[in-house]
């Protein structure tokens, strides 16, 4: 019966990853039409404005010019300063017709009402994982794995409640992919009764306060990682240079992805610091101290010291823009690393992976 369940769980789990590969295709087509969108309203945008400016610079009296393709040749070319100003109303109109004009597209519509299928799928998978092992499906790296992918997406959904961030669905759902594919192809293990210091409440109190900070920071990763390219592109624009990704101009602008990509890594960074706090106390009763700098525990530490200096650097020392942006990625490098590397080839009192 047991392996039966287990069995059962892992068809699941290859359904909901079915779904969520369809949802990342659809995603992934909605970011390519908002592409071609602002491509198309951009070329509608720029003849009108350079002829309204070129009308507005006209001498009192002067008579009406026809303008074919730009200005005419006798006119001096606009200062830079208004090339930026127009630049930015173009990007601003572009923003606004193709998100209030078809932002909610039919391919957006179906990649969003995958995600939540593939999420049920998934959450089936992770239960009846439970069932089988009877206790808390996290005890080594398949479960693990299984948990803090649900979580991720579930986060994403949640957190679509409160902002409208369904243009990170293509990020959030191939990060999910690959963790969730290395898992199916490394990570399978039968289900096996747990290691004696495993046998604790905090396992579900340390472990699932650690998947809920993973999972914003996964997020918070997503979002910085949108704000460089959405800041590159806001240079280019400024710089009157050829643009690479058109569906850019129809997201938000790299401040505003700054800004709230530093809420949620805050609400991760709160996670994390439980996270911490929580495997000393459980440390302190399966082994008898509180820290031994263990391999698992110095990661855990270092993760917590980067994002707490991206807090605080961001908060107090100025470090707005690109450079924040880095320090979230490189954050949330170190939880990979902590996660695919030292739970794998690392030995020690954390050797829980099941491997």
């Amino acid at each position: 019966m047991t392996e039966t369940l287990a069995q059962l769980s892992t068809v699941f789990l290859y359904a909901a990853m079915g779904l969520y590969a369809a949802a990342f295709i659809a995603f992934a087509l909605d970011l390519a039409r908002r592409g071609a969108r602002a491509t198309a309203v951009e070329a509608a945008v720029v003849p009108s404005a350079v002829a309204r400016r070129a009308e507005v610079a006209a001498p009192v009296g002067a008579p009406t010019r026809t303008i074919i393709g730009g200005a005419p040749a006798d006119t001096p070319p606009p200062p830079s300063s208004a090339l930026g100003r127009l630049s930015s109303r173009i990007s601003t109109r572009v923003e606004d017709d193709v998100m209030n004009g078809s932002g909610g597209g039919a391919s957006l519509k179906w990649a969003f009402a995958l995600t939540i299928v593939g999420f049920a799928f998934h959450l089936v998978a992770v239960v009846l994982r439970g069932i089988a092992a009877a206790r808390v499906p996290w005890a080594n790296m398949w479960e693990f794995s299984m948990t803090g992918t649900l979580v991720i997406i579930g986060v994403f959904l949640v957190a679509n409640l409160r902002w409208p961030i369904k243009y990170v669905g293509t990020f959030v759902l191939g990060l999910v992919l690959v963790l969730q594919g290395i898992a199916l192809l490394r990570y399978y293990v039968p289900v096996v009764p747990l290691q004696p210091a495993l046998q604790s409440y905090w396992l579900v109190i340390h472990i699932i306060v650690a998947v809920l900070g993973t999972a914003f920071f996964a997020l918070g990763f997503a979002l910085s990682g949108l704000q460089l390219l959405q800041y590159r592109r806001e240079r280019q624009v400024a710089e009157s240079r050829p643009q690479q990704f058109r569906f850019l101009s129809t997201l938000p602008s790299s401040v505003a992805l700054e800004n709230l990509a530093y809420r949620i890594n805050i609400v991760g960074f709160i996670a994390w610091t439980f996270t911490l706090i929580a495997g000393a106390i459980w440390a302190e009763k399966a082994w008898g101290r509180y820290w031994g700098w263990d391999t698992k525990e110095v990661w855990t530490f270092i993760i917590w010291v980067i994002y707490a200096g991206y807090i605080h650097a961001r908060a107090t020392r100025g470090w707005r823009g690109s450079r924040s942006a880095w320090l979230a990625i490189i954050g949330f490098a170190a939880v990979l690393f902590n996660f695919g590397i030292v739970n794998v080839f690392f030995h020690g009192l954390h050797a829980y992976s099941g491997l």
